[in-house]
């Protein structure tokens, strides 16, 4: 655990030194802030709150922005290392291989959290200081969002370190990853839109509809947030979907989490059997 825990403070030190903290975070307090301020215009009209507006808002740009950051800090954790001839260094020392490869992914996702508390967290804060009226479902929903956040971009940095395992270059990993990204983020839905609009509910019914979706981390975290919470789910347009697709919000969850694990433990089983 020592380990770890030291390699951990590595990549976070390395993070620090690149502005990858601080960009990210920048960029996410940046957007979420303007989110917050445009988006809250409409409550007036709709009759939601603010903050339910802003949770609508978040969770489209996460779905977009988090997991592209997520691998563009993860697809080289492996090879990128090999290249630079750093990884023979670090693993002459007493540390295993999957010592090396937990202590890279949390130190990973503890950059990726901290720009995502803190740059969602200052969205929450400027609402709270202009006296929007904020109910506590909402704000359950807000911390429901920002864990399911950080846990989405642990998903994506473990496919970042899959295929940063696998690869013998990082032009061809840094290619693999944005083919992920936009696959799993924008080809995905835009092709189960089509079958489904062609299939007209004669062969995918609501079960297989189910089983498709959890094929998806970005869909699982759409259904987890967008139709978790009534007054989200309403204002995003998805009370009817949450209907139509029996997943329960335990059942989301675990499956974000079974996203996350398998390919870090992928990962793992390939760089042991790696070649340096």
């Amino acid at each position: 655990m020592r380990n770890i825990v030291i390699i951990a403070g590595k990549e976070i030190q390395e993070g620090m030194r690149n502005r990858w903290v601080l960009a990210t975070t920048i960029l996410l307090a940046v957007l979420a802030l303007t989110l917050a301020f445009l988006g809250s215009a409409p409550t007036g009209t709709v009759g939601v709150g603010a903050l339910d507006v802003v949770i609508v808002s978040l969770s489209s740009l996460t779905i977009f922005l988090l997991p592209l950051i997520a691998l563009l800090i993860s697809h080289d954790a492996i090879v990128g290392d090999m290249e630079r001839g750093t990884m023979l260094l670090l693993l002459s020392y007493p540390v295993g291989r999957g010592q090396v490869l937990m202590g890279k992914f949390a130190g990973h996702l503890a950059i990726l959290s901290f720009a995502t508390v803190l740059g969602y967290g200052a969205a929450a804060m400027a609402l709270g200081v202009t006296g929007a009226p904020i109910g506590i479902e909402s704000w359950f929903a807000f911390a429901r969002m920002i864990g399911s956040s950080i846990l989405l971009g642990a998903v994506f940095i473990a496919i970042g370190y899959l295929v940063s395992a696998l690869v013998q270059q990082r032009g061809t990993a840094a290619g693999i990853a944005v083919g992920i990204w936009l696959l799993l983020v924008l080809v995905f839905d835009m092709a189960l839109l089509g079958v489904l609009v062609v299939d007209q509910g004669r062969v995918v019914s609501a079960t297989v509809l189910n089983a498709v979706l959890l094929l998806n981390p970005t869909d699982v975290y759409r259904m987890f947030n967008l139709a978790g919470s009534a007054n989200v789910s309403a204002f995003a347009g998805m009370a009817g979907l949450a209907g139509t697709v029996m997943l329960d919000g335990s059942v989301l969850l675990a499956a974000l989490v079974a996203w996350a694990l398998l390919p870090v433990a992928l990962a793992s089983v390939a760089f042991a059997r790696r070649e340096l």
